[in-house]
């Protein structure tokens, strides 16, 4: 997908004023820490299609409004992850100015997590 200029001004600026993890990073985050929270911020047709084992949906349109009631801790380690890691990145960026401390962006999001054969749910047809 080609992007604009404009909206690659947008994540770059925020990839600044965050951190970035990988997703074999997070893989082993999920399995030594089960308070992490691994949140989708995908769009609803994107999660129902498949989506990352154990994560919770936040879609980006809708993170900020319902994010402090499905995560109160603002100190809660979070892992934010979209198809390629532009919308996750600019969902930290939020988050952090929202207060919550301990947020990430998994670089390559979906995709990348895919490609690794990670686990994954998918919607059975």
């Amino acid at each position: 997908m080609e992007h604009s200029k404009a909206f690659l001004a947008l994540v770059n600026a925020a990839k600044k004023r965050i951190a970035e993890i990988s997703a074999s990073t997070t893989l082993k985050t999920m399995g030594r820490n089960t308070g992490t929270v691994v949140v989708d911020v995908r769009e609803d047709s994107e999660w129902n299609a498949g989506h990352i084992a154990g994560a919770i949906h936040l879609g980006r349109g809708i993170i900020e409004r319902d994010v402090e009631i499905a995560i109160s801790d603002k100190d809660a380690e979070i892992i934010l992850y979209c198809g390629g890691g532009f919308r996750s990145a600019l969902s930290a960026d939020n988050l952090q100015k929202m207060g919550y401390t301990n947020v990430y962006s998994m670089k390559g999001g979906w995709r990348k997590w895919n490609a690794l054969g990670y686990p994954v749910t998918k919607k059975r047809r």
